[in-house]
């Protein structure tokens, strides 16, 4: 699992990543909102509250109009039942209070996670596209085709962020678990070979590369070939 770890306090947030890290997770940091633009292929979100220039509250209630529907766990040491109720209604999951026991805030990130995978459909649905978590297979316009085990985790995540652009090192991370540099052109390769299925001649094309980026599940209605 992937966290988003959104804290200004650089000792916090090193603190706060090896913890996550020694229980398995891979978190990447972000020092501020404006390094968090996007949490697209993260499966959660910790965000704290206070920050400067754009803070917590704020990015989260972005996120959420863009479309983002990721948990996210609110840190603040604003502990008023109206402030609270502001972070869950701007779109926060939970919330948790400074200063708070590391195995709290872990085992509020299970649940969140746990309380997300159950919410999860079995057939994600991007367009006229369609991917089922039950037979590992897509189905575009009516017609299935098979998916090797790499493809299927690329679609999956984009689909998951669907307008979103997935860079290249989020893809790296989250479908090969390796670092960019080692398998960049393997990314070009699986991605080429996952448009021939995808994007079939005639079809309007889903898959975009985004230059200088990665890659784009376009969400929009596709009636050339429906």
């Amino acid at each position: 699992m992937h966290i988003l770890l959104v804290e200004d306090d650089h000792k916090a947030a090193r603190l706060l990543a090896r913890g996550l890290e020694e229980e398995g997770f891979r978190v990447q940091v972000a020092h501020g909102a404006h390094e968090a633009a996007t949490p697209a292929g993260f499966d959660l979100a910790i965000l704290d509250w206070m920050m400067p220039g754009k803070d917590g509250v704020t990015l989260c209630a972005e996120w959420r109009q863009a479309g983002h529907e990721l948990p996210v766990l609110m840190l603040t040491a604003r502990d008023a039942v109206a402030d609270r109720i502001t972070g869950l209604n701007t779109g926060a999951d939970d919330y948790l209070t400074k200063p708070f026991a590391f195995d709290e805030l872990l085992a509020r990130v299970r649940a969140l996670l746990r309380r997300f995978d159950r919410a999860q459909p079995a057939v994600l649905k991007v367009a006229n596209l369609a991917l089922d978590a039950r037979t590992r297979t897509a189905t575009r316009a009516g017609a299935s085709f098979a998916l090797t085990a790499k493809e299927y985790a690329l679609l999956d995540l984009l689909m998951r962020h669907a307008g979103a652009v997935v860079t290249r090192l989020q893809l790296a991370e989250q479908v090969w678990h390796a670092d960019l540099i080692a398998i960049d052109n393997l990314i070009d390769v699986h991605i080429k070979n996952l448009r021939r299925k995808v994007d079939t001649p005639g079809a309007v094309p889903l898959i975009e590369t985004v230059r200088g980026r990665g890659f784009r599940l376009s969400s929009q209605v596709d009636t050339g070939d429906a």
